[in-house]
């Protein structure tokens, strides 16, 4: 049996046929996949997914690399059956559970820490597929997926350098969303005025401190989306099943 950490050897035994290694590997990659997933297909994840999951046991003797090689590879395979899915549909995605759910709830003492409270795995995932297409892939794979910009740009068909600025803007969107529903200055924002000289009109004084947390609760929200265990809410498929 291949011990669990050692992720590079569970690649090379499951593609010797090591079934028990497939596992381990469709349980460390199956949640990012499925939310990566339901931002471009919505409810259609799971089918999605099992059809990749299909070609991945099927191709998987083929592959060459380590496990963030896989990584980067199965993303692809899920990617080009989502694509396959919206242009036989010929429909846009949809979300898993309305963004307006975030906008209802009014703000608390503390708004950055109460909106990343809020924001469960579903209502995250709705948040992030609202963004503009480039954005929110970039965002998902980068920060949810952990794939690095070279990777992800090899996926999307773009530069490393395009794919950390679209998930900087995508970020920046989540923030600025967040941020609509904390009208007040954040807590540090009197420190951040000078205590002499008269207070810009064109802009509230507390409005760069409150954008910094937001960026850091957009973060965060979507840091959480990375499954800290492996999935374990069904059976892993036996490698036998998917060839």
């Amino acid at each position: 049996m291949v011990a669990p950490e050692d992720a590079d050897a569970v690649v090379r035994a499951a593609q010797s046929g090591d079934e028990d290694a497939f596992r381990q590997l469709y349980r460390r990659q199956q949640p990012a996949l499925l939310r990566y997933l339901r931002v471009l297909v919505g409810d259609d994840a799971e089918d999605v997914a099992s059809e990749a999951w299909f070609q991945i046991a099927r191709d998987l003797r083929s592959f060459s690399g380590d496990w963030d090689g896989f990584r980067g590879w199965t993303v692809t395979i899920a990617r080009h059956r989502a694509m396959d899915l919206l242009r036989a549909q010929r429909r846009r995605p949809q979300t898993s559970a309305p963004v307006e759910q975030l906008a209802e709830v009014r703000a608390d003492d503390d708004t950055a820490d109460r909106a990343l409270e809020l924001v469960t795995t579903d209502a995250a995932v709705a948040l992030i597929a609202s963004l503009p297409p480039e954005m929110a892939e970039a965002v998902m794979l980068r920060v949810v997926v952990g794939l690095d910009a070279r990777t992800t740009g090899e996926i999307l068909g773009r530069r490393a350098g395009a794919v950390r600025t679209a998930a900087y803007r995508g970020l920046r969107q989540l923030a600025q969303r967040l941020a609509q529903r904390d009208p007040r200055p954040g807590p540090r924002a009197a420190e951040a005025v000078p205590s002499s000289g008269p207070r810009s009109a064109e802009r509230d004084p507390g409005s760069d401190v409150r954008e910094s947390r937001h960026l850091r609760v957009a973060q965060s929200a979507a840091r959480d989306l990375r499954p800290a265990e492996p999935v374990t809410s069904s059976p892993a498929p036996a490698l036998k099943e998917w060839r």
